[in-house]
């Protein structure tokens, strides 16, 4: 199926916090948007260096592989609440706290290497998910952490966690001279 032309969402399918992610993301075509970031996310990653890549950028932060790992997990969580809602299932979704699970993922034992791989291939798996929804599951509804959410605005969260956290990478993660 060919990229649908997804608008945003409107605020009454998310939880207000989520507005921080939807609104980095230009509206429309979403899964646009979600493979356009692949080639960009996939460079800027592949310029770190594997010494580069256990870089804090203060006491107590996440390395930038922690970061990385953090993205891939959260978008396997959100795709997986997208993918319960668009097939319909009422059943209704906990939450996760991610700062658990950083020192559960082990993230900075992993190949540089393979979490850049790891993050491609969930993102390409994702896609494709996307892509098979028909139109209608855009604009279900299902109950993830205690609140509603759509599908279509998951898929724009998805999006725009990515967008923020490479944001926080570039901006924060500079090597010192």
């Amino acid at each position: 199926m060919p990229d649908l032309l997804i608008t945003k969402p409107d605020e009454t399918e998310h939880a207000p916090y989520f507005s921080r992610y939807i609104d980095l993301v230009p509206d429309g075509d979403v899964v646009g948007t979600l493979a356009g970031q692949i080639g960009v996310t996939l460079t800027e990653l592949r310029q770190i260096s594997d010494a580069d890549s256990l870089l804090r950028y203060e006491p107590g932060k996440w390395s930038v592989r922690e970061v990385v790992g953090h993205m891939i997990d959260t978008e396997r969580i959100f795709a997986y609440r997208a993918l319960r809602i668009a097939r319909s299932d009422k059943t209704p979704l906990a939450g996760f706290e991610q700062d658990d699970y950083i020192p559960a993922g082990a993230f900075d034992k992993r190949v540089w290497a393979d979490l850049i791989d790891e993050f491609y291939a969930v993102r390409r798996s994702n896609l494709a998910m996307f892509r098979g929804f028909p139109l209608d599951a855009w604009l279900r509804t299902g109950i993830a952490s205690d609140k509603e959410i759509s599908v279509r605005a998951l898929a724009y969260i998805i999006a725009g966690h990515e967008r923020h956290h490479l944001g926080v990478i570039r901006d924060k993660y500079k090597r010192p001279n």
